[in-house]
């Protein structure tokens, strides 16, 4: 498996109240529901190229 960087991300507190929840739903942690929403917008926009991982 490919290494991960790691970074600090800010968010307001009622955008991680939403997001806890739809990991929840997903049964994925807060930080591999950010991943998946990264990756699925990145794809979608043609930019992930063929390197991108997918987290369905």
């Amino acid at each position: 498996m490919a290494q991960k960087k790691a970074f600090v991300l800010r968010v307001d507190p009622k955008l991680m109240k939403e997001l806890e929840k739809w990991a929840a739903d997903e049964f994925r942690s807060v930080n591999g529901q950010i991943e998946w929403i990264l990756n699925r917008a990145l794809r979608d926009s043609g930019r992930l190229g063929t390197e991108g991982t997918d987290h369905n």
